[in-house]
């Protein structure tokens, strides 16, 4: 059959085609589907295949023919029209333009082929980025003249015109050059008006629903960027909000309306805006009331009214977003304005998400903007004590007359903002700590996935929630305390009620002043652990205690400030942690740890009151804390004591508490040990290998808190641990070879490597969280040659262990140039033979890949001599597993690949080898960045990319180089310089990269990229701009484009966070705050 497709000379037999279109979609055998795939991929990428579109169209009977067909179309012009003869492109302009209007001229067809017709609006649409202006500058008189001959062929003119406007404002980034889109925006722009004209006149003539509903819909498009006059100076806004009333139109009016009122253009239409809110308000009043009960009306409402509540709380936050400022101004605009904020906060309670986002995000910026003239007061220390407190009641005569106009505008909102803070309270989002949910059977249960969208919520809410703290501390604190104490007399207990008022307790944390936050959490922890003991029930207590440690790890400058309230709160936790309920366990190791963190010195110095430092008492009894704790959470028990023994600054106090808390784990270690000696069997059993797995964690969490204090442990036990390693190694070599590539698939040899995964972990962290003693690198690293690296190149691939990589890196990376001795050996025992494993595809050993190209990083980057004194064709080993990383479509990789690259190129440019090693890698690497730049597989590599270019492209013109590139005896023409030669070879390159692109469009981009060279940001946009042209990055997300800027943006925000108190949680703060 798919020989009858082959010869495209011939009409395409249409019938056949219906039929294997059919059978692709259709319900028949997986191979009959199959084969219709292959045939319909062979037929669109056959170059001719368009030419038959139209006998296509004309002749199926099928619509995902048609369907088919026109994507065929649609790849032609976007990526070959401008090749295209003129007169096809003619020929494909009128004859889409001739069906649209032929089918959308009578009601009947235009209903019946309503999907067919959309389809060739995208496909006229796509013609005219292309024609439209300057070959088809008739288009939208022709379009508007059109529209006039009937109502169907009017509503699907709007429809195009709809689709043309998103195109070029909403879809244009990456799609088309700056010049294009700026080219159609002022084509738009100018002729505008007769849009205009055509849908007034529909508006006011027009009684067809659809037709009215679609001319609403193409000016909402329009409406954020046509001329104001349009808008202020003609009948459209009064049309619009005569609309709105009326069912049928109501949620197009208002989405219209709401375009409006996101404009800003200065104040010359102020007085507009507020005639127009006024308007609405008392419109709006007519279709739904201010004291609707919102949050049913939604549950209720058919899939229209929510659409309604959710448009006009988008209506309120856009026009209050640019112009609450007008409405500020006089008392009956104040009037309508808190009627309006009153319908937000209303609507603020609807349980849906997206509506709720919308409120979030638009209180998120009024409070924002509050907070900040409030703090422009306070800095130019106007406040009056008296004028605050008049806060809570709104009076006329003081907005009018007293105070400055910054106190005025709080006492205007204080009422809206106490109502908004209830909000807050009531509907806190879930913070990322906790870890006891409900399930839907409304049991409770250890969270099992993190809810990326609450927690996001989570976030804005709680920044939201910090603002409304600082404008009023009081009225914050007095909600939360009348709320706690309605769950201590039962009126409003509930799992969600007191879940949502703790997690907002906890998120102000660091917002009020310190004596004032004292005060407030002495009664809150009061009243929590009053709660816990009153109240029955086992989820009942694991809701409450939940909760109390949410709040207490939220607070540590309050613990570290009172040592009763912390050892209570810790000993709480050791309660905690005999709790056998899901996730309590869990949450009190966490919590403990975090607390720990932020207090450590608190529990190594003798307290008021206290006979020795609490560490003392805590080893004590630290068997029987941990007794019913899970081998996972008993780790982050030690990490956590680990923490406290750090904070000791006398060293033999400190190795005192070390040897009291290793001593259960290395008495274990020593009867293990003390058995194998007597028989080495005793190893191989599996509950043995359990134990030893479970010490070796218990260090590593240890090793990870202390860092150089660990070193008297891991000198302990290090010799022996590197036996065990040995001797596990041999096993599972011994257990691969007897039972296959199966046997690494037991439990057996699965738990064997995971003792040695766990014994590199261990002496990774050690020496990565060790303080820089070159003399700790040269007593661990040669012990470890033969059994650790020996041991990795004698192994089969399946058992070799990526974390022997990892731990190279840090041990490089660590101790730098000292270990230059080491990595020929290192480069002996690992790299060719990782390079077989992780050559052979894109997806065997995905973390032998990753840790190899960090190890090469760092070898590249701190022992380059070594790699200097590498032999040719070793070093093509390394620079083809490097093109071979940023090949790679997994993003890690390839961007360690790129700044490995990046780091060599630099080595070698003020080496003496820099003319060999140029000669012979320069073009490749030219070559290999390009290919990567150009395919839309490794976008988020960019400005990597860019960044490897620019640093090449200067390299030949700083006269670093001072011999040619290229081979003087096969190139004939003598180039005068290298810039020269590699601008003709990329240009070349290209050219034969891209054959829709012209020869004069490639060489003034080569020409234009080697003249910004030096101005990186330009140097960018060149090549952004190359990449839409060549149609590569056509139809694509290309946010990864722009992902340096983004990151610009998130540090800056960072920074604004910070110079505001406890907009980041002072739990959060690593570095910036430590107990001292």
């Amino acid at each position: 059959m798919a020989e009858r497709f082959r010869d495209l000379n011939q009409p395409i037999d249409v019938v056949l085609l219906d039929a294997t279109v059919s059978a692709f979609y259709g319900t028949g055998s997986k191979e009959e589907r199959s084969a219709a795939d292959q045939i319909l991929r062979e037929l669109q990428n056959n170059p001719d295949t368009w030419l038959q579109v139209v006998h296509i169209l004309q002749n199926s009977q099928s619509l995902n023919t048609k369907f088919f067909a026109l994507q065929v179309l649609e790849s032609v012009i976007k990526y070959r029209w401008n090749a295209l003869p003129v007169e096809q492109r003619d020929g494909i302009k009128n004859y889409v333009s001739n069906v649209i209007v032929q089918l959308s001229t009578s009601e009947a067809s235009f209903r019946k082929e309503r999907l067919y017709i959309n389809k060739l609006n995208v496909i006229l649409v796509q013609v005219l980025k292309h024609e439209w202006p300057a070959k088809w500058s008739s288009f939208i008189p022709d379009l508007v003249s059109a529209a006039k001959s009937s109502e169907t062929i009017c509503e699907n003119c709007m429809v195009i015109l709809k689709l043309l406007s998103e195109e070029v404002f909403d879809f244009s980034r990456g799609e088309m050059t700056q010049l294009k889109i700026k080219e159609l925006k002022q084509s738009l722009n100018s002729e505008f008006q007769l849009i205009h004209e055509l849908c007034l006149y529909v508006l006011s003539a027009s009684q067809r629903t659809e037709l009215i509903r679609a001319t609403l819909d193409t000016l909402n498009a329009f409406l954020s960027w046509i001329p104001l006059g349009y808008i202020f100076e003609s009948p459209l806004l009064e049309i619009l909000l005569k609309l709105f009333p009326v069912s049928s139109y109501r949620n197009p009016a208002l989405q219209c309306l709401t375009e409006v009122a996101a404009l800003q253009f200065g104040e010359f239409y102020d007085l507009q805006y507020a005639k127009m809110y006024s308007i609405f308000m008392i419109q709006l009043q007519t279709v739904i009331l201010p004291a609707t009960n919102f949050p049913e009306a939604y549950t209720n409402g058919s899939s229209e009214e929510q659409a309604f509540i959710q448009n006009l709380a988008l209506f309120f936050a856009s026009f209050y977003k640019s112009h609450i400022r007008i409405l500020e101004s006089t008392p009956e605009n104040r009037a309508a304005l808190l009627l309006g904020l009153e319908y937000l906060i209303g609507i603020s309670y609807v349980d849906d998400t997206e509506v709720f986002k919308v409120c979030m995000d638009y209180w998120n910026l009024l409070v924002l903007e509050l907070f900040e003239s409030h703090q422009n007061l306070e800095n130019t220390a106007v406040t009056s004590g008296g004028l605050m407190q008049l806060q809570a009641r709104m009076i006329p005569e003081i907005i009018d007359g007293l105070g400055s106009p910054l106190l005025q505008r709080r006492q205007l909102y204080s009422v809206p903002l106490s109502k908004l803070r209830t909000l807050m309270i009531c509907r806190m989002a879930k913070p990322e700590e906790v870890l006891i949910v409900e399930d839907e059977n409304g049991n409770i249960v250890r969270e099992t996935m993190k809810d990326n969208d609450v927690l996001v919520q989570y976030k804005i809410m709680r920044e939201t929630l910090i603002y409304l703290s600082h404008l009023d501390h009081e009225d914050t604190e007095q909600q939360m305390l009348k709320k706690l104490n309605k769950q201590l007399s039962g009126e409003e207990w509930s799992w969600n009620n007191l879940n949502a008022l703790c997690w907002a307790i906890g998120s102000i944390s660091g917002s009020m002043m310190e004596e004032q936050e004292n005060r407030f959490l002495v009664l809150v922890i009061r009243d929590l652990l009053n709660l816990c003991e009153i109240t029955k029930g086992k989820d009942n207590k694991a809701v409450i205690a939940s909760n109390i440690m949410y709040v207490v790890g939220q607070y540590p400058r309050f613990l570290r400030a009172h040592w009763k309230f912390l050892k209570t709160v810790v000993n709480k936790l050791f309660e905690f942690m005999h709790e056998t309920h899901p996730g309590v366990q869990d949450m009190a190791c966490d919590t403990f740890l975090k607390i720990v963190q932020k207090c450590k010195r608190r529990f190594v110095i003798i307290q008021l009151g206290e006979k020795e430092p609490f560490v003392l008492e805590l080893l004590t009894g630290l068997p029987s804390t941990i007794v019913d704790l899970q081998p996972h959470q008993i780790h982050s028990f030690y990490e956590s004591v680990g923490q406290m023994i750090q904070a000791e600054p006398d060293s033999v106090k400190r190795d005192e508490y070390l040897r009291r808390l290793m001593d259960l784990p290395n008495r274990k270690w020593a009867e293990i040990i003390g058995q194998a000696r007597q028989s080495v069997d005793i190893l191989k059993d599996q509950e043995v290998i359990r134990s030893i797995l479970n010490i070796m964690q218990t260090n590593t969490s240890v090793a990870s808190s202390l860092g150089s204090y660990f070193f008297p442990q891991v000198s302990l036990i290090f010799l022996d641990m590197l036996t065990v390693y040995r001797m596990y190694s041999e096993l599972i070599s011994s257990s691969i070879a007897e039972g296959g590539p199966f046997a690494s698939k037991t439990s057996f040899v699965k738990l064997l490597r995971s003792v040695k995964r766990e014994t590199l972990k261990l002496i990774e962290t050690f020496i990565d969280k060790a303080e820089d003693q070159p003399h700790t690198g040269k007593q661990f690293v040669p012990p470890m040659m033969d059994p650790v690296l020996g041991d990795y190149a004698r192994n089969l691939p399946d058992a070799r262990e990526s974390e022997v990589l990892s731990l190279f890196s840090t041990i490089i990376n660590k101790y730098k140039g000292l270990m230059m001795e080491y990595v020929p050996r290192i480069f002996e025992a690992v790299f060719q033979c990782t390079l077989e494993m992780i050559t052979k595809n894109f997806e065997d050993y995905p973390e032998h890949r990753l840790k190899f190209f960090s190890l090469l990083r760092a070898i590249g980057t701190h022992c380059f001599q070594a790699l200097i004194q590498l032999s040719d064709q070793q070093m093509k080993l390394v620079m083809d597993s490097i093109m071979w990383a940023f090949r790679h479509t997994e993003r890690n990789i390839a961007e360690t690949g790129l700044s490995l690259l990046l780091e060599l190129l630099k080595n070698f440019q003020v080496s003496e080898f820099c003319n060999q090693f140029y000669r012979n890698y320069f073009l490749m690497i030219d070559q290999e960045i390009f290919a990567v730049l150009t395919d839309t597989f490794h976008k988020p590599g960019f400005k990597l990319h860019v960044l490897v270019l620019q640093r090449l492209f200067c390299l030949v013109d700083s006269g670093a180089l001072t011999e040619p590139l290229w081979d003087v005896s096969t190139v004939a023409y003598s180039y005068p310089n290298n810039t020269i030669y590699v601008q003709d070879y990329t240009i070349k390159l290209l050219a034969s990269s891209f054959p829709n692109m012209k020869a004069a469009e490639i060489k003034q981009f080569v020409g234009v990229l080697f003249e910004s060279k030096n101005d990186l940001p330009t140097f960018k946009n060149h090549i952004r701009d190359f990449l839409v042209q060549s149609k590569e990055f056509s139809a694509q997300d290309n946010k990864d484009l722009y992902a340096e800027e983004a990151a610009a943006q998130r540090e800056a925000e960072r920074q604004r966070m910070l110079s505001i108190p406890g907009l980041i949680a002072p739990s959060e703060l690593q570095d910036e705050m430590v107990d001292s």
